[in-house]
């Protein structure tokens, strides 16, 4: 992948994904092979949400923000989320490990291997980094919901 095409996914990230504040958890793309891999960033910032009550004094981002800023990368790394058209939904998380807290001012880098493709089922697996350290590893299944933004189906 050229870089200008990584530029342009940086800068049209919102078409790639879903979600928007406050759940989007992917701040950059930083390499991305559809159908294979990517590798993107969230900065964790003192300003999150739930910093405010997780914890007071000694402010840990939840585990379960880490899963899915992982789970969100699995996505990207998918390929098949590109237009908003169809979304991949969560649907299974196993073997999810936390080794390391992450810390506000903390990048957190998740790295997203596709290791299965069939139909609109997505097997990945997502290892999440700090300073180059293991912070969190899972194993992802997503399903393709077809059209899941389209003007009939739009709650």
């Amino acid at each position: 992948m050229s870089s200008n095409e990584n530029k342009a996914e940086v800068i049209n990230i919102e078409d790639i994904v879903p979600h928007r504040y406050p759940f989007l958890m992917i701040d950059r793309i930083l390499e991305r092979t559809p159908g294979v891999s990517a590798t993107c960033q969230k900065n964790v910032s003192k300003n999150e949400p739930y910093f405010q009550g997780h914890f007071p004094g000694y402010p840990v981002m939840p585990g379960v923000m880490i899963c899915e800023a992982m789970a969100q990368s699995a996505g990207i790394a998918s390929g098949r989320t590109h237009g908003m058209k169809d979304v991949g939904i969560l649907a299974n998380m196993n073997n999810v490990k936390f080794r390391k807290p992450v810390f506000p001012g903390d990048v957190l880098i998740m790295k997203s291997v596709i290791d299965n493709i069939r139909m609109n089922v997505i097997k990945a697996s997502t290892v999440a980094y700090v300073n180059d350290e293991t912070v969190a590893s899972a194993d992802y299944t997503l399903v393709i919901v077809p059209d899941m933004f389209s003007t009939k189906s739009a709650l």
